[in-house]
């Protein structure tokens, strides 16, 4: 059965993908994600991170393409706090599409700690998904 969303005839983009989980980007295209976010009046949230090589150059990426507050303490711990208590405390959310583009693969930026990464988004949609918001990351590697 498929969904048609209220423009007539025009199928649901991420009809398919769980409303709360993290994925690679596969055969969906940055472009065609932010038009369905917006279509769904959800918040847009991209980061580029093909030029970062660390832990650091990573979450910096994320914290600037995400409009964190200066005082962002790239770590985990302070990304977690971002993604769900500081956004939870500003008020009722409409759900989120999120894209990671080009985490790198390098020795300072190594499979562990882009799994932790993953790890942290994969809480914030287990969050998010207890507060009955939807919260869809996509990721792709260098």
């Amino acid at each position: 059965m498929a969904i048609i969303s209220p423009v007539e005839g025009e199928m649901d983009l991420l009809k398919t993908v769980a409303p709360n989980v993290v994925q690679s980007i596969r055969a969906f295209r940055v472009p065609e994600l932010q038009t369905e976010a917006a279509r769904l009046g959800q918040h847009f949230l991209y980061a580029y991170c093909l030029d970062a090589s660390t832990k650091q150059q990573v979450l910096g990426k994320i914290a600037t393409s995400f409009g964190f507050p200066k005082h962002f303490g790239k770590n985990f711990d302070a990304l977690s706090d971002c993604l769900t208590d500081l956004v939870y405390k500003s008020g009722t959310q409409p759900g989120f599409v999120v894209v990671l583009e080009q985490l790198p693969n390098t020795s300072k930026f190594d499979k562990e700690a882009r799994e932790t990464l993953l790890d942290v988004f994969r809480d914030a949609a287990d969050f998010w998904a207890e507060k009955k918001v939807a919260f869809r990351v996509f990721y792709s590697f260098e």
